[in-house]
This record gives structure tokens, sequence and C-alpha cells, in this order.
């Protein structure tokens, strides 16, 4: 594989404030399952290969289920997710892809009647973060590792 600049080595004060913002996210009150699962769905879109195996790595370690993550792509047309989590990994999508029209309404009216606006609040901060850890890894073919 092509090797390229590792951001967090050419640019460490900019790594470093992405990591502050993982940071947060994790002290937050967002539930880390749910944390897990925008992760890898996001990463699932943007095609990451590096975030893909620490995210299902960090799921299955929390006790998600590995049928769950396996067919985490295809959400829809399973019962295995509740409504909370069909709304979450719905505005996962519509906001990782962004370009197709971005939130929708009904999304976002149903995300904050489930949620309310403090947790909605988390999720966009979730989606927004793993999308650019996700912009960082892809652009930069950042290792898988071990």
């Amino acid at each position: 594989m092509e090797r390229r600049i590792q951001i967090d080595a050419t640019e460490p004060k900019a790594f470093k404030a992405i990591l502050g913002l993982e940071g947060y996210m994790q002290k937050s009150d967002l539930n880390k399952l749910h944390y897990e699962l925008i992760k890898i769905r996001a990463s699932q879109i943007n095609g990451c290969s590096f975030c893909l195996n620490m995210h299902t790595k960090d799921a299955l370690a929390m006790g998600e289920s590995a049928k769950r993550i396996f067919l985490l792509d295809a959400w829809k047309d399973t019962e295995l997710y509740s409504e909370e989590e069909r709304i979450l990994l719905k505005i996962t999508e519509e906001v990782t892809l962004i370009h197709e029209g971005g939130l929708k309404t009904e999304t976002y009216d149903k995300a904050i009647e489930i949620f309310g606006e403090h947790y909605f609040s988390l999720i966009i901060m979730a989606i927004v973060t793993i999308n650019a850890w996700n912009r960082i890894a892809v652009s930069t073919l950042k290792p898988i590792g071990d």
C-alpha cells in the first residue's frame, strides 16, 4: 500500500486538538455503545478501514454482539436495533452524507422527540468527530496496525 504522511507526526498540535474533541465526547453523557454504533456506521459509509478495525474491536470489548456489528450496514432490513438506535443510525447516515441533502426535518423532529436537545447535540458532535477522524485516516491511508 502507498505510504503517506501521518498527521499526528506532521501536525501534532492539530492532531491534539482533535483528540481534545474526542476526549470531550468520551466524558460526555453520550451512551458509549451509541457512540460506537455511530463510529462504525460513519466509518462504513466513509470506507475508513483504520476506524472500522478500531471501533468494531472496541464495540465487541464493550459487549456488543458480533451479529449486530456484522449487520450494521443493513440496519434498515433487520429487527436487531431498537427504535432509538434506528434514529441514531439514520441521523449518522444523513449527517455523514450531508451532500445528499443533510439531516432531514422528519429525522430531526423524531430525534428531538426521542432524545431531547442535549442528547441530540451530543449525537451531532459524535458524528462530526468520527467524520473528522475518518477524513484524516482515509486521506493519509492510516495503517490499520494490529
